[in-house]
């Protein structure tokens, strides 16, 4: 019998019972959690945990599928058909699938052999993999795979276990907290970008491996294709593998998240003798389909070289890779963009200008050609269009570059709150880009918050008379700190305050230090109420 699994209180004896009472609060609460949210899996009827509505997954996909797509190299339009005849193939297998979903099917400008799907039925194929494929049924097997893991609610399931990780991290906090230890973790916001990208990236389990590859040949019979094709697919994939290094496109793409294995071979060989081989293979319908495609594929090759090029500052080849890819196929933005973006790694703005506008007058949907653009006008001293390309860059998709200019912009004319909401967003990356905007928002809100960048705490020293201890939680040097030492009552106002205390050193950041609070030993009673303000701190030159 199927039954969703209630993890057991913890066993272990913890110290005190103001913990206890809070451990139990927060386990009751996650344990009303985890029956509300037993469930059945549409795709297997297995019950399990779903704490995702579907409601919820199909706003998921709504909602991070065209960042997704910005992300990994927008929309495949230089051949419209391709797209098209990868939705009729992907629908032809979403009419057969156990759950309806709103199923949607794009093609990505993208060389990465990769396919990946989103909670909501949302699905993407590259380019890449497009020509590394032999038929239509092994279009069929990759199309069918990532339908299930969408209508199966792996993606789903990922952040269900996500949200079970942060209750147990909830608790362990209250303990944290309670023993006296400091619990003010810097949170993390995660943007619509950083979010789809962790998505699309998730490893899926061997059992969902499995379980996606039996239900998709499933759907592929259902469908009148061979599912043998998804054994030959599986053999090929294993090949590429085990020739590892040669192979580094498949190891960063589809295989990363999609691991081959002789295991799933085995296991496609069974399942395609218990649905019967034969059906349809669709060879010379996906050859004369993605011809177009293969004849275009040398300007493609190209371009990956250029930008191979390009990343080993070798920007003399890659500037002539890139201009014979252009020469090859005019019609494709991204060999324009990356004249642009091979021209501004040198500092060469307006040389770039004319290879942007080719890109967007060709692509003006993609968010790359902007956001190089944008820089290079700003640069140039063109704020005004900087701004509007960088603004629709930012639209398209988030990223630091973007959100740190156009902080500088706003911070230039004095809009502080603007800019002060630009250089956070641009903090979370961990990009050069997210440090430079980090180190902005440190000059700007230092001194008017203090304490958001330095913590402050009492301790006693062992004399018995009481320290100040400080903390740089910035991410720059920071110096000539004041804190003031100041008793509270319960409800946590001030009553009593001591004189100013100077920290003049410069700390770096994590950095600590100490210095005497000036007010001796105090009783028990008095140090139970004493806090540190933190009134200033500026940065260090």
């Amino acid at each position: 019998m199927n039954s969703c699994r209630i993890p057991p209180p913890p066993e272990e004896t913890l110290r005190g019972a103001l913990i206890m009472r809070r451990l139990r609060l927060v386990g009751f609460v996650l344990v009303a959690a985890l029956v509300v949210a037993c469930g059945v899996n549409p795709v297997t009827g297995k019950r399990e945990l779903q704490f995702i509505s579907e409601a919820q997954e199909i706003e998921m996909g709504v909602r991070y599928f065209p960042l997704t797509q910005q992300s990994e190299g927008g929309e495949f339009i230089v051949l419209p058909e391709i797209s098209e005849y990868v939705s009729d193939v992907g629908q032809r297998l979403a009419a057969v699938a156990d759950r309806e979903l709103p199923y949607e099917f794009v093609v990505l400008n993208n060389s990465v052999p990769n396919a990946w799907a989103l909670p909501g039925g949302k699905i993407a194929i590259n380019r890449g993999l497009l020509v590394a494929l032999e038929n239509e049924a092994e279009l069929a097997a990759v199309l069918g795979h990532e339908i299930v893991h969408a209508a199966a609610r792996h993606g789903a399931r990922a952040q269900e276990r996500g949200t079970l990780l942060q209750a147990g991290l909830a608790i362990a906090q209250i303990g944290a907290a309670v023993g006296g230890v400091d619990s003010n973790v810097a949170g993390l916001m995660i943007g619509g970008a950083s979010v789809g990208a962790q998505l699309i990236q998730t490893k899926y389990s061997r059992d969902q491996e499995l379980e996606a590859d039996r239900y998709g040949m499933r759907y592929m019979k259902a469908a009148g294709y061979d599912p043998s094709a998804a054994v030959t697919l599986q053999k090929t994939f294993v090949r590429l593998a085990e020739q590892g290094g040669r192979q580094q496109s498949w190891l960063e793409g589809l295989f990363a998240s999609h691991p081959p294995s002789t295991e799933r071979v085995d296991h496609n060989e069974r399942t395609a003798d218990e649905l019967g081989r034969g059906g349809e293979l669709g060879v010379e319908r996906y050859r004369a389909q993605i011809a177009p495609l293969q004849t275009l594929q040398p300007a493609y090759d190209k371009h990956d070289r250029a930008v191979a090029a390009a990343q080993q500052e070798d920007y003399e080849t890659a500037t002539r890779l890139a201009s014979e890819a252009v020469e090859a196929l005019p019609s494709e933005g991204r060999f324009h963009q990356l004249l642009g973006d091979i021209a501004v790694s040198q500092e060469q703005y307006r040389a770039a200008i004319p290879h942007y506008e080719k890109a967007i007058e060709l692509n003006p949907d993609f968010f790359g050609s902007y956001l190089g653009g944008g820089i290079a006008q700003i640069e140039l001293g063109d704020r005004e269009r900087g701004e509007e390309w960088l603004t629709k860059s930012l639209d398209l998709l988030p990223t630091a570059p973007a959100a740190y200019h156009l902080g500088n912009l706003a911070r230039e004319r004095g809009e502080r709150d603007k800019a002060l909401q630009y250089y956070k967003a641009a903090a979370d990356s961990q990009s050069s880009f997210g440090r430079r905007a980090a180190m902005e928002l440190v000059r700007m809100e230092l001194p008017q918050n203090p304490d958001r960048y330095v913590a402050a705490a009492a301790q006693v020293g062992p004399n018995g008379r009481v320290m100040v201890v400080v903390e740089n939680r910035a991410p720059v040097p920071i110096t000539d700190i004041r804190v003031t030492p100041v008793l509270v009552d319960r409800g946590g106002r001030i009553v009593q305050q001591g004189a100013p205390v100077r920290i003049s050193r410069t700390l770096a950041p994590q950095e600590r230090a100490a210095g005497d609070a000036g007010i001796g030993v105090l009783p028990p009673e008095q140090l139970a109420g004493l806090r540190m303000r933190v009134d200033a701190a500026r940065v260090a030159q």
